[in-house]
């Protein structure tokens, strides 16, 4: 019992966190006019919770290390709900800003210990079972994220999206207090490595600010986002450089000499990607084009999501049975191609069930390829290096995440002027099918009571409209097609794996 209360809460504060990374997406409007603050202001109340999460992951191992695992994750846990209690309470933007990046510092603990508490508390011929456990949170937190944002905004108000936290995180804590051990092993420590952490951060974050400020910017038109891309590049390469000529590291790169973890390391980010981008493209999609509430995205999610939990318990066991994990990630990868053509096709008639459909692919297809891929990770390492192998990895995720939401949407506003622009060249004098539709808009319109010339400039308006859905539609299905192709351009990686055979897979789960 008490261990089964034990993984109940540490996944509950994972998938609190996992929520975290895309819950406002839907209430930035809403925070914008209670602020008084520009959309352009409001967005960083996004981009500091990403920066704060990409800066504390690879660190939370170390961390763990100096502070005593029980002492840092509980530590955390508080100071994820005060700061979700205090976003709750800002009364200007910037306030929020802060206290979201600080919120961001608790949650990155939140994700990456839960993930070792709930791996320890299996024998080792079980731990496929403690990976699929943990892979229920890793998916189910985004997905739902966006869905229970715009649910709290729509009938309550933006503040309780961070309030919600505050009964989930005491609770967590409590429990952690009663219930949670240091483990029995523990890891040694030397000094601390200051510059490794500065360069780490100052690196990272500089690097997580273009991806997701430059589209809104209009990437480098603006001179800050061309300093800030500089700075990144010049930070990771010294803190790769120094990472590898110091004694004690704050973070051992020198575990990326496995060719399986860096190997798992590019296909976890395209499996980031994958996840956060399917996670931003739905929910407009169904709610900007084809007018669904946030309560029918929701259920449109839920099914997939759902079949996504019984397809990690699959994945484990297939693994536990000797399936191997090359397949898996084979097949998983095919079924999210499927789910983006699936999308890519789709109209401006479509209703729930044909969304449905290719969601339930996209929920099977990732579930299939998580399990696997965290295998794949530690497969070739030490024990003792598994911990920052899986740090490296879970931070590729998030990168990912990062990477894919900025893709999509500067590739969605690039193409909605490409399409715009071809299809306006279409209406004109010489099109009789345009002049067709012209007529017989601004007759519907006079007999509606309305003079030539107003019946006349309501038609154009109405055609605009028309074009701009459509538009809007082939957007949305060009950058379906560009995150399958990522995924199918990333397949040729799994050939240079190495990989016994005739062995049962072993499927390991660590810390961050």
């Amino acid at each position: 019992m008490r261990r089964s209360i034990l993984i109940l809460t540490v996944i509950a504060a994972a998938i609190m966190e996992l929520i975290d990374t895309s819950i406002v997406n839907v209430a930035l409007s809403h925070m914008s006019g209670n602020l008084g603050a520009t959309l352009e202001d409001t967005s960083w109340v996004i981009t500091s919770y990403a920066i704060a999460n990409v800066i504390i992951i690879p660190l939370t191992s170390f961390l763990a290390a100096k502070l005593g695992r029980r002492n840092y994750y509980i530590g955390s846990v508080i100071a994820f709900t005060f700061f979700s209690f205090m976003c709750g309470q800002a009364s200007n933007i910037w306030m929020l800003v802060v206290f979201r990046f600080l919120q961001g510092m608790g949650g990155g603990a939140l994700l990456s210990v839960s993930q070792a508490i709930v791996f320890e508390q299996y024998p080792r011929e079980k731990q496929n079972v403690a990976s699929a456990l943990f892979g229920v949170g890793v998916f189910i937190g985004p997905t739902i994220g966006p869905t229970l944002g715009g649910f709290i905004t729509e009938y309550y108000s933006w503040p309780w999206i961070f309030y919600i936290n505050v009964p989930i995180g005491i609770t967590v804590a409590c429990l952690c207090i009663a219930l949670l051990k240091e483990p029995e092993i523990k890891p040694q420590t030397g000094k601390i490595d200051w510059l490794g952490i500065l360069l780490l951060a100052v690196g990272v974050s500089a690097l997580q600010t273009v991806l997701e400020r430059g589209e809104t910017e209009d990437w480098f038109a603006a001179s800050y986002i061309i300093w800030l891309s500089v700075i990144a590049f010049f930070g990771i390469l010294l803190f790769i450089w120094w990472e590898l000529h110091t004694d004690q590291p704050v973070v051992n790169l020198r575990v990326l000499k496995s060719r399986n973890l860096s190997i798992a390391a590019a296909l976890t980010f395209v499996a980031g990607v994958g996840i956060f981008s399917s996670v931003f493209l739905t929910p407009v999609f169904a709610q900007r084009l084809l007018n669904f509430t946030p309560t029918q995205t929701g259920l449109l999610l839920l099914p997939g999501a759902l079949l996504a939990i019984g397809g990690l318990i699959m994945s484990a066991r297939l693994l536990q049975r000797g399936i191997s994990p090359i397949v898996m990630i084979i097949t998983g990868m095919g079924f999210f191609v499927l789910f983006s053509w699936q999308m890519s096709v789709l109209n401006l008639q479509a209703g729930s069930s044909d969304i449905t459909g290719p969601l339930v692919w996209r929920g099977l297809g990732l579930a299939l390829v998580t399990v696997p891929l965290t295998t794949l990770a530690v497969s070739s390492l030490e024990p003792k290096d598994i911990p920052q192998g899986a740090a490296l990895n879970n931070m590729m995720r998030q990168l990912g995440g990062s990477f894919g939401i900025a893709m999509v949407n500067t590739f969605l506003t690039n193409r909605n002027a490409l399409h715009r622009s071809d299809l306006v060249s279409h209406i004109n004098a010489y099109n009789p099918s345009a002049i067709f539709r012209l007529n017989a808009y601004t007759q519907y319109f006079i007999n509606k009571g309305v003079n030539n010339f107003d019946a006349n400039n309501n038609a154009i308006k109405l055609i605009d409209n028309g074009v701009t859905r459509q538009a809007n539609l082939l957007s949305f299905s060009d950058a379906y097609l560009l995150v399958g192709i990522i995924f199918l351009l990333s397949l040729p990686l799994l050939l240079l794996s190495s990989r016994g055979k005739g062995k049962k897979t072993q499927v390991v789960l660590s810390d961050h």
